[in-house]
């Protein structure tokens, strides 16, 4: 343990470690390694997000033909594929193929079936970037450099210690019947449905979530399975429930590391959809599988630290380690000015394809990026700007009394949450809400750091200067002051307020991923050596791509439904709008060969979003309306009825019952 302690060992002891490894494997089954990584552009689309080589760890000795280990210090930490055929947007050419995968010694090897997993870095020939761990990894390097000049200032010299990101992510998905669900070419394809209509009931009596786990479906029993496969690999997942919306579920584990974390979370969405399979059912991670019920997401819970815990966003802990009344204070009006400067880097970091349509949505925040502290936390920070008072900021509780013998008086915070808020504080941590299911969150993460680390040397650099940290504090907070609200974001004429007050809105996702570019955003990159300007353009491109495919595919879904299911309905049962589906064909490939013809990718995925967010919305409306009037036996798509309600349309046969530990 102690060899491991310090990432050197991967030129000192590596051989020591490979042995350890070796036996390790052996001793529990496995005869496989591979080197995990995780490819650009990979939400909705690949499964488990990630790319690995599976290679045995064995040979054949050449003299006797016997069988012998093959495992050494050399193959644990470093191997080499093909990267020609992931995306790079860019960063290299047709003949410049190589891939080379690293180690991350951050993030723990782990065991499933008969294979090691080993979480990689994965770059170029010449060092870019090909993947999402590597950018994550900079960040991580810039926010401890930074938070560890801030802490000095502030009276904490944490020595050789790091300070690290830590985060907890929620994550939820839905479950339907795996029968219905072949039944429908767009779930199957796209992820989504891009038809339907509204079944008489869906989430307008509030009566799913956190109800009871049914025993008279597989979901409970699938969910524990989940929960115990994840467990057996060393992922904690503590909580699970059921969500807002029909058939919608969620998991969230103990926080950690934020390496650790999104490689355990993409494992987790992994084992999601193959232990649904297990039990009839198929799992949807996308962000909107369903019109006018909730989608969903994963909120991802984000707090720095040093590593022996001290919690640089709890004011008590912070405070006493540092002994200054106001350090809270002065890290608080960093953080705050990093999301008034950079809310559009926070918006590109949640615009995955699914979110068009679930940001705003009284599900999600809407894409003004505003942070909510709470009137007790506002009031401290008023005060501190306003030179009122330096003292310790002390969350205020209240005592909640209900007025009977039995439940005795209780105490709470005396902050409610605040969900409309994009990046509430929580205690100790902010919350990102909106960020996708789907997604894998290391861009999310990269972000955060990048932009607090920026706030962080400014700081530091302005004390090396002679700058009294606490007026800058100030200072800052007087600036960026906008940016706090505590209010209902959910509200049109709040959002138009905030909009007035000049806080980043970006409501388009193509749009938001255009500002990864911008001047600004490319010198903030490069100046904390997270990403050079070059990375930044392959990742703009990419991103675009990604989400013109995504639309690319969804329109083709259409097609096919309405020419090889809705048309041959609505003929079989003559009634219906024939020459409005007929006519919708037309148009969809008429658009679908315009992005296609486009100059660029940025010109690609603005017109995919036109194309999805309005032509196929009006087209959408005419299926709806077919399958309103078309009888269900002729109507050959699995309808939101038979999708939708696990509780009333399946059951537990009798051999898949749960055993209780009592009999």
């Amino acid at each position: 343990a102690d060899i491991l302690d310090d990432p050197s060992w991967t030129k000192t002891h590596s051989d020591t470690v490979a042995a350890a490894v070796l036996d390790w494997a052996v001793d529990r089954g496995a005869n496989t390694y591979c080197h995990w990584f995780q490819p650009m552009a990979a939400s909705g689309v690949r499964h488990g997000q990630t790319g690995q080589v599976q290679n045995m760890m064995m040979k054949f000795n050449r003299s006797t033909n016997d069988v012998e280990f093959d495992f050494d210090g050399k193959m644990l930490v470093k191997g080499e594929t093909d990267g020609s055929s992931y995306p790079n947007g860019g960063l290299r050419a047709t003949h410049q193929a190589g891939g080379y995968l690293a180690l991350d010694t951050s993030s723990p090897i782990f065991l499933r079936g008969d294979t090691v997993f080993i979480p990689s870095a994965f770059v170029s020939y010449y060092g870019a970037a090909l993947d999402e761990k590597t950018p994550l990894l900079r960040s991580n390097a810039a926010i401890s450099k930074h938070g560890k000049r801030l802490l000095a200032h502030l009276g904490l010299d944490i020595g050789d210690q790091e300070v690290v990101s830590n985060i907890g992510l929620e994550q939820e998905f839905f479950l339907v019947p795996r029968d219905q669900y072949y039944r429908r070419p767009d779930l199957q394809l796209a992820g989504r449905t891009i038809i339907g209509k509204d079944a008489p009931r869906g989430q307008e009596m509030c009566d799913h979530y956190m109800a009871p786990p049914s025993l008279a479906n597989p979901a409970l029993a699938c969910m524990q399975e989940m929960q115990d496969e994840c467990w057996r690999l060393g992922i904690p997942l503590k909580t699970r429930h059921r969500e807002v919306a029909p058939n919608q579920y969620e998991f969230a584990p103990l926080y950690g590391l934020n390496t650790t974390q999104i490689d355990q979370n993409l494992m987790v969405m992994q084992i999601i959809e193959e232990v649904a399979v297990r039990h009839g059912m198929a799992a949807l991670l996308q962000e909107k599988p369903f019109n006018d019920v909730n989608g969903s997401g994963k909120h991802n819970n984000w707090s720095l630290a040093t590593e022996d815990g001290i919690m640089m966003l709890h004011p008590g802990k912070i405070n006493a380690a540092t002994g200054n009344p106001s350090a809270f204070a002065v890290i608080m009006s960093a953080i705050i000015a990093a999301v008034n400067e950079h809310g559009d880097l926070m918006r590109m970091a949640i615009s995955s394809p699914g979110n068009d349509f679930r940001l705003g949505a009284c599900e999600a925040p809407p894409a003004i990026v505003s942070t909510y502290l709470g009137d007790d936390m506002t009031f401290y920070l008023s005060h501190f700007k306003d030179g009122k008072g330096e003292g310790e900021y002390v969350p205020q509780t209240k005592m909640l009394d209900l007025g009977t013998h039995e439940v005795l008086p209780f105490e709470v915070p005396a902050e409610d949450r605040n969900r409309t808020s994009p990046f509430p504080y929580g205690g100790a941590r902010f919350e990102f809400r909106a960020v996708g299911s789907s997604q894998n969150v290391s861009m999310v993460n990269t972000v955060l750091n990048t932009i607090v680390a920026e706030k962080f040397a400014e700081f530091a650099d302005a004390v090396d200067a002679g700058k009294d940290v606490h007026d800058l504090a100030r200072e800052t907070l007087n600036e960026n002051w906008r940016v706090i609200f505590n209010g209902n974001n959910y509200d049109e004429e709040v959002q138009q307020e905030l909009t007035d007050r000049g806080i980043w809105r970006i409501d388009s996702g193509v749009e938001a991923i255009a500002q990864l570019t911008a001047e600004k955003n490319v010198d903030l990159f490069q100046k904390m050596k997270v990403l050079t300007k070059e990375e930044c353009e392959s990742r703009q491109h990419i991103l675009h791509d990604h989400y013109t495919g995504t639309v690319d595919i969804e329109a083709k879904c259409l097609v096919d439904m309405i020419n090889q299911h809705i048309i041959p309905s609505v003929k079989a049962a003559g009634v219906g709008p024939l020459s409005d589906l007929e006519a919708s064909v037309g148009t969809l490939k008429a658009a679908i060969a315009e992005i296609h013809a486009a100059e660029d990718s940025y010109k690609a995925a603005q017109l995919a979003r036109v194309l999805r967010l309005e032509t196929m919305v009006d087209i959408r409306a005419i299926c709806d309306a077919a399958e309103e009037v078309v009888p269900a036996n002729l109507w050959t798509l699995a309808t939101y009825k038979e999708l939708l309600f696990l509780d009333s349309h399946t059951s537990v046969a009798p051999e898949n019952e749960t055993t209780f530990y009592d009999e």
